[in-house]
């Protein structure tokens, strides 16, 4: 939220400051005078304090998670060693298994006339995936969730010139947090929340003044002498080393021109204004080591524009369970034993020899070469013989190393098959198929949990768009594959933004297909006993089977196009909608009209209409002659006799009927329940 003119009231300027400090263009000059405000030194203050308690807590965890992307590819290990790839296998076996399982969205409306703004919020989310690069966001997410047990992902910022929200991955080795969340938001009443949290992030002037938030400008000084302290550059230097490269980190840095860059201390947290006497949630950039702010941003939300993914969450606890958890222990034992057992093939190759020093007088006779001969005093049998080692600890270490990589196996259900490799053992089909949906059952429990912030990430993205789309003025074209081919639909605010804010449903598409499939088998098998049943609307059958195979609305419409009632009854509501009198004609499939005008808003200019239509059942079920097999529940043909005679006699009956129910009437009643002319 931007400063007003109220926040101005009690300003101290700085006297060094000028309006061309606070930005290079002077755009945010009026509105951010406020630096050297008494309340944000106190906030500043804050902040500092709660730096170093989140720096003194995290640090020993940033130090275990660099020595485990070491173990994950470590390319700086000694050349005549071997490493074991246990984490790395495990690691990527289960990634891959949660990344290729798509999680899809779907948006619900909680008040009736939304359904179209449903469809339309769908159609725009499935447009904005590639848009937001969803598929590599959700890589660097998921990556981060598994390997560090839990992922974060900053979701405030709206690309207007795009028209597109913007996510960004946060670097789990450069976040410092509360020592007491146990999530970003906590539960329903915000308890375990994130109080404050935050990371060190570089950019240059030239970022800094196109995003138009930054201010203060002037005052940055280069701090890059200062760089043994950036939390920034050591981190980068953590995965260089990782990679085998050097860390010249403190070089790249002192870059002069426009790519030289600037350390900045981005914090969230709660702020209390002692002048409005209020407690908000905000962000503060801070520059020249933690001195100097240079932006300010309030949330009038109750919570921070942060999401978080985990893989295996513990109740009560931010950190959970990472893989790496599992697996390093027994990577490192595996990878000691495998050097052990290499140097041991070595020593049977170069194996330590006794000889008879009576036999062989002269040592450096011992030292091998091709085609030689030594001088023994007396027979050569007996004058040599190699020392004798148990050969118990080949099995032992064979046994060890199976050992480690079952428990690791069992720990996180990735069984040989699981990661592409045939099994040792010889298994029957049903033994694989049992190990593969036991496998399954455990992902699919993951896949949940991921969509947890699934469901998170999509309502911060209608989030959003409600807050930066505006009415009248905003407009964006999405291309959607429909039946025919490539559609573009323009939306305004209107078309998607519903005064309730609909329901998210987020659901793995491994559990969704096979509930849609159990679902479909079950839905074919009943429909073809009620088939044959009087009055059975097949048709609401056909497409109903439509969905539950997944087939969209546009190609189902092509298959079972809009019959004259179904067109007509959408009229009909257009009409009513405006509160105009509509009348109900003998000759409608009153099932079918009954079945559109219940998508109307509840009033009672719509519910008369559906009880004329009900009248009409009565009446042509009593009086079958009207329309011959109407009574007996088939299809209704057309009216005997002539015009308006027809008309006239079963408004007669819909008459007779309407005065025997002893219903009340609304509004409109009395006109509803008359019966269109036949023309």
């Amino acid at each position: 939220m931007a400063v007003t003119e109220a926040d101005l009231a009690e300003l101290d300027t700085s006297e060094n400051m000028t309006d061309g400090d606070i930005t290079a263009d002077g755009i945010l000059d009026r509105e951010l005078r406020d630096l050297e405000k008494k309340g944000l030194k106190t906030l500043t203050r804050q902040v500092r304090e709660e730096y170093e308690i989140a720096y003194d807590f995290i640090q020993p965890k940033w130090e275990e998670w660099a020595l485990r992307l070491k173990l994950y590819n470590n390319q700086r290990r000694d050349k005549k060693a071997i490493g074991d790839p246990l984490l790395f296998t495990v690691f990527q076996t289960v990634f891959a298994s949660l990344y290729d399982d798509d999680l899809g969205v779907d948006f619900r409306p909680r008040e009736q006339g939304d359904e179209e703004r449903s469809e339309n919020l769908v159609a725009l989310a499935e447009y904005d995936y590639d848009e937001m690069q969803k598929e590599k966001i959700d890589y660097e997410w998921d990556w981060d969730a598994t390997f560090f047990g839990r992922g974060l992902l900053l979701f405030s910022e709206f690309d207007r010139k795009r028209m597109v929200p913007v996510p960004e991955v946060v670097d789990p080795m450069t976040w410092l947090r509360d020592p007491c969340a146990t999530s970003v938001r906590g539960d329903m009443k915000g308890r375990g929340g994130m109080a404050y949290g935050g990371r060190e992030i570089r950019l240059s002037r030239s970022e800094m003044e196109s995003s138009k938030v930054y201010f203060n400008l002037g005052l940055l000084k280069n701090d890059n002498h200062d760089s043994t302290n950036s939390l920034f550059d050591k981190n980068r230097e953590r995965r260089a080393e990782a990679q085998g490269l050097e860390a010249i980190w403190n070089r790249v840095q002192n870059v002069f021109g426009a790519n030289k860059t600037y350390r900045l201390l981005e914090w969230y947290t709660n702020y209390y204004n002692p002048r409005t006497k209020t407690t908000k949630k905000v962000l503060i950039t801070l520059a020249n080591n933690m001195t100097v702010p240079v932006r300010y941003q309030e949330f009038e939300e109750e919570y921070f524009p942060i999401l978080d993914r985990v893989i295996f969450p513990m109740a009560h606890d931010w950190d959970g369970v990472s893989i790496p958890d599992l697996i390093e222990d027994k990577q490192r034992a595996r990878a000691v034993l495998s050097n052990l057992a290499l140097k041991g093939v070595e020593l049977n190759l170069y194996p330590a020899l006794a000889y008879d020093s009576n036999k062989i007088k002269n040592r450096d006779s011992l030292n091998t070469e091709f085609n030689k001969y030594i001088g023994v005093d007396g027979s050569p049998a007996g004058a040599i013989a190699p020392l004798q080692r148990d050969a118990a600890v080949k099995a032992e270490v064979q046994y060890i190393m199976e050992l480690l990589d079952t428990a690791a196996q069992r720990a996180t259900a990735t069984p040989e098959i699981q990661q592409g490799v045939q099994s040792n053992e010889p298994r029957t089909l049903g033994e694989l198929n049992l190990v593969a949906s036991k496998v399954d059952t455990r992902y699919s429990l993951a896949a949940k949990i991921w969509g947890w912030s699934e469901e998170d990430f999509w309502r911060q993205w209608y989030h959003l768009y409600k807050e930066n789309f505006n009415e009248d003025i905003d407009e964006k074209v999405v291309r959607i594959t429909g039946a025919l081919g490539y559609e573009w639909r323009p939306l305004t605010r209107d078309n998607f933004i519903m005064n309730t804010d609909p329901d998210t449903k987020i659901e793995s598409k491994v559990i969704s297909d096979a509930k849609k499939y159990n679902e479909a088998n079950a839905f074919r098998s009943w429909l073809v006993m009620a088939q044959g049943q009087p009055g059975v609307n097949i048709r609401f059958g056909l497409k109903r089977m439509g969905k539950l195979l997944g087939l969209r609305a546009d190609i189902i419409s092509q298959i079972l196009p809009e019959t004259i009632d179904e067109l007509l009854a959408k009229e009909e509501n257009d009409r009513l909608e405006k509160g105009e009198t509509v009348l109900a004609s003998v000759t409608d499939d009153h099932a079918v009209h009954i079945e559109i005008h219940n998508s109307l808003p509840d009033s009672p200019t719509k519910f008369a209409h559906i009880q004329a239509h009900k009248k009409a059942m009565v009446v042509l079920r009593d009086n079958p002659s009207i329309v011959p097999g109407a009574g007996a529940g088939a299809p209704q043909g057309q009216l005997q006799g002539q015009g308006n005679d027809a008309a006239a006699a079963a408004n007669a009956l819909l008459g007779a009927a309407a005065g025997n129910s002893g219903a009340r009437r609304g509004p409109g009643t009395a006109a509803a329940l008359q019966v269109a002319p036949t023309q």
